[in-house]
């Protein structure tokens, strides 16, 4: 089991403050029978709750099991599947499985490229230097939107792991190989993705108590904020030159700053996860604070942009960069935390 883990369940304590979710009814066939992707939530929308992003598995998904128990079935949005033990080999596609099986205790034998072109986000290398040489010897299976299958059967996984997005088109050639298990996907449904995901390894105990400890330090965060004003607002902006892009409330990002009590710009209040700008836009990007990450012509395009030193948060020294990948590019508990750290130390109350 990973330091960062054993560190994690330590540190936490209280009670979940869940709140509901978007509940999705996958057809529960026993024997991993594939529920149709036509009924298939939608993994943008936020949740119908209190919190835009989802805090709670939902209803359906999951297994009836204890933690630890094997064999073990579970639900899912693709159907239903039996994991036969506990999985020692088990093979990640997309975006924040390989965060959340590393906070777990899990190193993957195979996993897909990010969009940075590395197989091991530099966050989570840092984040776990004890699984380095682990992280090092596992295989790439393609990238998250072009999995590669044959390579995937090499690997010789035990469980596989991918979310609807791509599920849909690949779920029958992947649950030939292994059991395979979909989450539903995108930055607003990491929490519930990820005590899915622990559902399945029997761990679904140590992934609540990870967002326990989230959940708690962010509501002693908003509850140092000042009563009777309005809470600081925060901006989300990214570019990778081709495109840039603000962040929209159900993002993983935006739940992030809901989750502590923080503002959003006006410009920023959309039920989308992200909408692109052009340079002569930027001013959307304002707001008390912007955290803002660039990768190759974004860097320019952002602050190189004639409306950049005139914002109100770069005026005032509220500019913060921030690594791509654990803010845009990657949803999972690991860089929830590093987001949720870096906001707090930047706005103090």
């Amino acid at each position: 089991m990973s330091v960062l883990l054993v560190g994690l369940l330590a540190a936490c304590g209280g009670g979940a403050l869940s709140g509901s979710q978007a509940g999705a009814s996958a057809a529960a066939a026993s024997g991993g029978a594939s529920a149709s992707s036509s009924a298939l939530p939608n993994a943008e929308a936020g949740a119908a709750g209190p919190h835009v992003v989802s805090r709670t598995m939902a209803e359906g998904m999951g297994s009836t099991q204890a933690d630890g128990v094997f064999p073990r079935t579970v639900a899912h949005y693709l159907g239903s599947t039996e994991v036969p033990a506990a999985p020692q080999r088990i093979a990640v596609v997309s975006t924040g499985q390989l965060d959340a099986l590393l906070t777990l205790g899990h190193v993957p034998v195979a996993a897909t490229v990010a969009e940075s072109n590395a197989l091991v986000p530099e966050y989570l290398a840092q984040a776990f230097p004890q699984d380095a040489t682990a992280l090092g010897a596992m295989t790439s299976i393609g990238t998250r939107t072009e999995p590669d299958v044959e390579a995937i059967a090499q690997a010789k996984p035990d469980l596989i792991l991918i979310n609807s997005t791509r599920g849909k088109d690949y779920y029958a050639a992947l649950s030939a190989i292994a059991p395979t298990v979909v989450t539903l996907g995108n930055g607003v449904n990491w929490k519930s993705d990820f005590l899915l995901l622990a559902d399945a390894l029997g761990q679904k105990g140590d992934a609540q108590k990870i967002l326990d400890g989230l959940h708690t330090d962010a509501a002693a965060y908003a509850a140092k904020l000042p009563a009777g004003t309005p809470a600081p607002t925060v901006s989300f902006l990214q570019s990778t030159g081709d495109r840039t892009r603000i962040m929209g409330l159900p993002s993983f990002t935006g739940g992030v700053a809901e989750d502590l009590g923080l503002g959003r710009p006006e410009s920023q209040r959309f039920d989308e996860t992200s909408k692109d700008i052009s340079a002569e836009q930027l001013d959307l990007a304002d707001a008390d604070w912007i955290f803002y990450a660039a990768a190759g012509d974004g860097v320019q395009l952002i602050t190189g942009s004639t409306l950049w030193p005139g914002l109100n948060a770069v005026k005032a020294g509220h500019a913060v960069e921030v690594p791509l990948e654990p803010f845009y590019l990657n949803a999972g508990p690991t860089a929830a935390r590093l987001v949720q750290d870096t906001v707090t130390k930047s706005v103090t109350p």
